[in-house]
Order: C-alpha cells, then sequence, then structure tokens
C-alpha cells in the first residue's frame, strides 16, 4: 500500500529534479548567451576602433587643411591691403585666436594694424545703459564734429562715439581725444585696449562671437547689431565670426537686414584659416566697392570674393 510518506519522497525527487533541470539549463543558457554577449562586444569593439581611426585621420586632414591654408595665405594676401589702416573690434565672446589669426592675415596683406580694441560684457550689459549714455555725453571732445544719436541707448551713442575716435574722418581727432574717450571707457571696464591705437582706421574689422544666452540675451544681442551698425556709419567695416547658428548670433541678424548688407560684408567662417584670409579679401573688396556675405552659412551667397 502506498502511504503518504511514499507520496512526499516521490514529490521531493520530482521537484529536486526540476530544480536540477533549471540550474543546469540556466547554466546552458547563460553560456550561450554570454557567448553571443562577448561576440557583440567584440564587435563593438572593432566598430569603435575604426570610427576612432576614421576621427582621427580627418582631424589629421582638416590639421593639414589648416597648415596648407596658413601657408598658402601670404601669397593669397600679399599686396591686397597695402598701407591701409585697419581697426580690430572684438565683440564681447569673440575667440582670441580668430583675434589674432585676423591680425596675422592683416599682416600678411601688408596692412597697419591701427589698433585691437576688445568690447566687454560690461558694454553690452542692459544695467549698464545709464552709465554709458552718462559716458558718451561727458568725454565727447570738443574736436569731433558730429552729434550723437540723441536718445536714451547707451550702447548706441557710446558705439556712436568710439567710432568717431577710432575712424578716419576729414576733421581728424587728436591723439590726446581718442586716449581720453578710450582711457574713459576702459576705466569703466566697457573695453579693453588688446594693442595701442596708434592712428585712426580706414576700415574695421569687427569680429563677433557666439550669441549671449544669458538672461539678458536678447538686449545684448541687439547691442552688438547696434555696434556693427555704428561702425558701418562711420567707415568701410567687415564682419566676422564662426557661423551663424544661434538665437541673435550676430552674423544672421545683420544678414537679415536689408540696410546693414548694403554696407557691411560679412563672413562666417572665422573660426578656421580659410575664413580669415576670406575676411581681409573682404575687406579688400570692399574697399574697391564691393559688398559682400561669404562663407557657409544662411545667408552666405559665396564662399569668398571674386578675385578681380
Amino acid at each position: 500500500m502506498i502511504n503518504f510518506r511514499y507520496h512526499v519522497v516521490t514529490l521531493t525527487a520530482v521537484f529536486l529534479a526540476l530544480a536540477v533541470g533549471l540550474v543546469l539549463g540556466t547554466a546552458a543558457l547563460n553560456g550561450t548567451l554570454t557567448d553571443n554577449l562577448n561576440d557583440q562586444v567584440g564587435e563593438l569593439r572593432k566598430s569603435n576602433e575604426q570610427y576612432r581611426g576614421q576621427v582621427q585621420h580627418l582631424t589629421s586632414e582638416a590639421n593639414k587643411k589648416e597648415d596648407f591654408d596658413r601657408q598658402l595665405a601670404p601669397r593669397i594676401l600679399a599686396g591686397t591691403l597695402t598701407k591701409r589702416s585697419v581697426l580690430v573690434l572684438a565683440l564681447p565672446g569673440a575667440d582670441d585666436k580668430a583675434v589674432s589669426g585676423t591680425e596675422q592675415m592683416l599682416g600678411y596683406a601688408g596692412a597697419t594694424l591701427a589698433g585691437e580694441v576688445r568690447l566687454t560684457n560690461t558694454f553690452t550689459d542692459p544695467k549698464n545703459n545709464d552709465a554709458l549714455s552718462d559716458l558718451a555725453s561727458a568725454k565727447l571732445p570738443v574736436d569731433i564734429h558730429t552729434t550723437l544719436p540723441n536718445n536714451a541707448d547707451g550702447v548706441e551713442s557710446s558705439s556712436a562715439l568710439l567710432a568717431a575716435v577710432l575712424v578716419k574722418r576729414h576733421d581728424a581727432v587728436s591723439k590726446d581725444s581718442r586716449t581720453t574717450v578710450l582711457t574713459a571707457y576702459a576705466t569703466g571696464q566697457n573695453l579693453i585696449v588688446g594693442k595701442a591705437v596708434k592712428t585712426p582706421a580706414e576700415a574695421v574689422v569687427v569680429v563677433g562671437g557666439p550669441p549671449a544666452t544669458d538672461p539678458d540675451a536678447a538686449k545684448r544681442n541687439a547691442a552688438a547689431v547696434t555696434v556693427v551698425r555704428q561702425f558701418a556709419k562711420a567707415g568701410q567695416t567687415v564682419l566676422a565670426g564662426p557661423g551663424t547658428s544661434g538665437q541673435g548670433n550676430v552674423i544672421g541678424a545683420v544678414r537679415g537686414d536689408s540696410n546693414l548688407t548694403a554696407t557691411v560684408s560679412t563672413v562666417d567662417t572665422l573660426n578656421l584659416v580659410q575664413g580669415q584670409i576670406t575676411a581681409v579679401l573682404a575687406l579688400s573688396a570692399q574697399l574697391s566697392g564691393t559688398v559682400g556675405q561669404y562663407g557657409l552659412g544662411d545667408g552666405a551667397s559665396q564662399l569668398l570674393p571674386a578675385s578681380g
């Protein structure tokens, strides 16, 4: 007769068999999965190594292209701006390498660097508007026979004043007047004179940076356009920077203004040696009467000015 103990033993044996089967089956399955995962990881590792090699190759090519352009620049630019005095005006956020690279290209072209002035974030700060307005009215030299914008826009009036003392005019501004104005704005931390301003400029290269993104970005970006507009009124002006992307980008804003594109040339590849060369060629073309929008970004009509 089958007793209760028999049933217990039988059921126990069955469950043990199931447990052993599950363990063995899981081990076998895990072994297969592990092998498959190892194979996939190996393939991914090989792919990553290939992609890394491609990136290194492309980086090397780009660096060689930059070196090629840099070595070719003196031949391309020689004589294009001989004895022309050019001011480099850097907007807030302008890249140091772009500024120095542009100045190097101006040297290859035979230009005289009239000076390097860098506007600071303080200059475009909306909270500094009243201080700028006061500076502009207080520091207007008697030998500047011009009328500043009659409004409450401190950036506009200050930009007009700076343009008046930095750009060559029929009624020349004295060196003392220029020094007085620049010192006043530098003391207020509105600008930095990177390289001494030796002479008024016949033309200006304005170096832009990426658009502002802080809570006051809209006003700061509008201020950058105002600076460009006031210098364009004073003399031949080229605006150059690294691309046109980002809300409030100064190059994009200028290209979207038909009044400005009639008088201001733009270059959107200044982060490249190619763009620094183009900026100098654009200035040369503008001094000869041709205004253009150059580069790869939105609104560019061609890569560089036509030779001629």
